[in-house]
C-alpha cells in the first residue's frame, strides 16, 4: 500500500525518492540511495535489506536492469515485493511481484519510475510520472515532491496515506534533502509544508559542512540572501 516516484536528473547528477504509505515511517526502510551510484527502492512487503544489497551491485559497476535481476533471483519473496533500481546513466528499471494488490504495477521512462501498490487507480502511479515530465527543468527535489502530490490527487491507495518521505543526494555523502513524516492524517501535505520551509536552506545546509568560515550561521546566511534579493 505504497506511491512512490524514484528519479535521476541528468544536468545536476542528483538521485531522489518521494515516498508515500499508509504504514508508519516509510521513509526509514524503503528508499536507498547513494551520490554518484544510483537508487533503490523496495515496496510492499518490504525486504530493507535489499536496498543496501542492490546499492552495493551498482558499486561493482552492474547496470539498473542486472541489478534488478540479481535482486530478484536472491529473493525467494520477490513476488510480495515491488522493487525500482536506477543507476548513474539514467538506466530505469522496476519489477511488481505478483502477489501484489490491486492496483500495482509501474512506469518507467529514461531516468524515471512511478510505481505502487494496492492503489485505487493506475492513475496514482501514471498522474505522478506525468506530473514529472511536466516539471523538467525544475530542481529534482520539487519536481519529486509536486509529483508526490499528484499521485495523492489522483486517489493514492486504498485507505488512505499516514507516512510520506522525501530523499534526494547531489555530489556529497550526505543528503542534499531527507525530510520525513512518520506518521500525519495528511503526510503528503505536511511534507509539503515542511519541503517550503526547508528549500530556501538547502544550500545553506549543504554547503555549511565544508565551507563554515564562510557561510557562517543560519541567520547570518539567510541575512546575507535577504539583502542580494533586494532590487
Amino acid at each position: 500500500m505504497t506511491f512512490a516516484i524514484a528519479a535521476r536528473c541528468p544536468d545536476s547528477g542528483k538521485f531522489g525518492v518521494a515516498i508515500s504509505t499508509r504504514p508508519l515511517a516509510v521513509g526509514s526502510r524503503c528508499p536507498f540511495l547513494r551520490p554518484n551510484l544510483g537508487a533503490v527502492v523496495t515496496m510492499a512487503f518490504t525486504d530493507p535489506r535489499l536496498g543496501p544489497f542492490g546499492l552495493r551491485l551498482l558499486g561493482l559497476g552492474y547496470s539498473a536492469p542486472r541489478v534488478l535481476d540479481e535482486i530478484a533471483a536472491s529473493d525467494p519473496n520477490i513476488e510480495y515485493r515491488q522493487i525500482a533500481v536506477i543507476d548513474r546513466d539514467g538506466n530505469a528499471v522496476a519489477r511488481t511481484g505478483k502477489r501484489n494488490r490491486d492496483w500495482s504495477g509501474h512506469f518507467c521512462a529514461d531516468g524515471m519510475v512511478a510505481m505502487g501498490n494496492a492503489l485505487v487507480s493506475e492513475r496514482t502511479a501514471s498522474a505522478m510520472a506525468e506530473s514529472f515530465r511536466k516539471t523538467k527543468g525544475d530542481e529534482l527535489e520539487a519536481r519529486l515532491m509536486t509529483a508526490l502530490e499528484a499521485g495523492r490527487d489522483a486517489g493514492g491507495q486504498h485507505g488512505g496515506q499516514h507516512s510520506a518521505a522525501l530523499v534526494v543526494y547531489r555530489l556529497q555523502e550526505y543528503p542534499l534533502v531527507d525530510l520525513r513524516v512518520d506518521e500525519h492524517d495528511e503526510p503528503i501535505g505536511e511534507l509539503r509544508r515542511i519541503f517550503d520551509l526547508y528549500r530556501p536552506q538547502i544550500e545553506y545546509y549543504e554547503t555549511r559542512p565544508w565551507q563554515p568560515e564562510v557561510i557562517g550561521s543560519e541567520d547570518d546566511w539567510a541575512t546575507r540572501q535577504k539583502a542580494m534579493s533586494r532590487p
